[in-house]
């Protein structure tokens, strides 16, 4: 495909975004950032780990989002005494059918994860193994997931009691971390007259604005963005200095008990990425991968008891690198 070509579709491709954003604004109010970071991680073929107290509209997003992606939609509550099999499906009997699979929730494009924090680790390694290979064993037969898949789990940060938290290496695996907020005094006040707890779903009359196949076509566009290998060095360099920060200069290096791993340089490369065909450009900048660290490291970096003792968050300390790390 010739630059022309390429250029052409990129703007298309950014205005079926566009489109898609202002019909999911129909049901979603606010939150523009996390329907744009939703979308981005969906582009990167990615999976996202929301945080927030109950109530700001994470189960509504992704369901709006699935809707008007016109695909499939899964919510799984997660709960101490869940199974394994509850999620991916069982191996079944009849006298008349003999052994068949019964297909378990996890088998669908969108799937939310409520609380995954609630549920055994054994039951959060069935899920994070799907997320991961992206198949499925039940019983002697391997099952591959419906594509596209995506997977949001929310963690729900007021309870301490009753909860297993995930391990690093689990939480690694999600390409993004997104802290929900509250929203806004207007907002809230048009959430009052535009919400499912007085209205159905259904009444919003959502259109399906692409389609499973569109969408894996998208996320093979996002991979044809091209990445000079100045900002892949520069991708680097921000994910070095989260684990050697004197090298850089950061002050609040101190306070990093563990830095980045190379997950984070390939989440940096790909989200970035997916940001420029959001932006409707084939090439992207330091500003784009500026752009997408926050939701890339978020999670990959640990802070010690020091930082919470002396109420230092994580994004303090990636705005510093972000200053510091020289642009190219």
């Amino acid at each position: 495909m010739d630059e022309k070509k390429s250029s052409e579709k990129i703007i298309n491709n950014q205005k079926i975004l566009n489109e898609i954003k202002k019909e999911i604004s129909n049901v979603v109010v606010g939150q523009e950032k996390v329907v744009n970071a939703f979308l981005r991680a969906l582009l990167s073929d990615g999976h996202v780990l929301v945080e927030g107290v109950p109530g700001l509209a994470k189960t509504l997003i992704v369901r709006t989002l699935s809707s008007v992606m016109g695909c499939g939609f899964s919510r799984i509550q997660f709960t101490p005494d869940l199974l394994p099999t509850d999620i991916i499906g069982i191996t079944a009997y009849e006298r008349e059918k003999g052994f068949y699979v019964l297909k378990g929730p996890i088998f669908s494009n969108f799937i939310l994860a409520d609380e995954i924090n609630r549920a055994p680790p054994k039951v959060q390694s069935a899920l994070l193994e799907c997320m991961q290979e992206k198949q499925v064993t039940i019983g002697k037969e391997t099952f591959s997931m419906q594509m596209p898949f995506f997977v949001l789990a929310t963690q729900n940060p007021l309870e301490q009691i009753g909860v297993y938290p995930l391990p690093e290496a689990q939480i690694d695996r999600f390409l993004f971390k997104i802290n929900i907020s509250y929203p806004n005094i207007k907002e809230e006040q048009i959430i009052l007259n535009n919400n499912i707890t007085t209205k159905k779903f259904e009444d919003f009359s959502l259109k399906s604005m692409t389609s499973p196949e569109k969408i894996l076509e998208l996320q093979a566009d996002v991979k044809k963005i091209y990445l000079d290998k100045k900002i892949e060095k520069y991708i680097v360099q921000i994910v070095d200095a989260t684990r050697n920060p004197d090298k850089y200069k950061i002050k609040l290096g101190n306070y990093i008990e563990w830095g980045a791993s190379p997950r984070a340089s390939i989440g940096l490369f790909i989200a970035s990425k997916a940001e420029a065909l959001m932006q409707g450009k084939t090439f992207v900048t330091p500003q784009y991968v500026k752009e997408v660290a926050y939701d890339v490291l978020r999670h990959r970096v640990s802070l010690n008891y020091e930082a919470q003792s002396e109420n230092i968050k994580i994004e303090d300390v990636i705005s510093e690198i972000l200053a510091r790390v020289p642009v190219p």
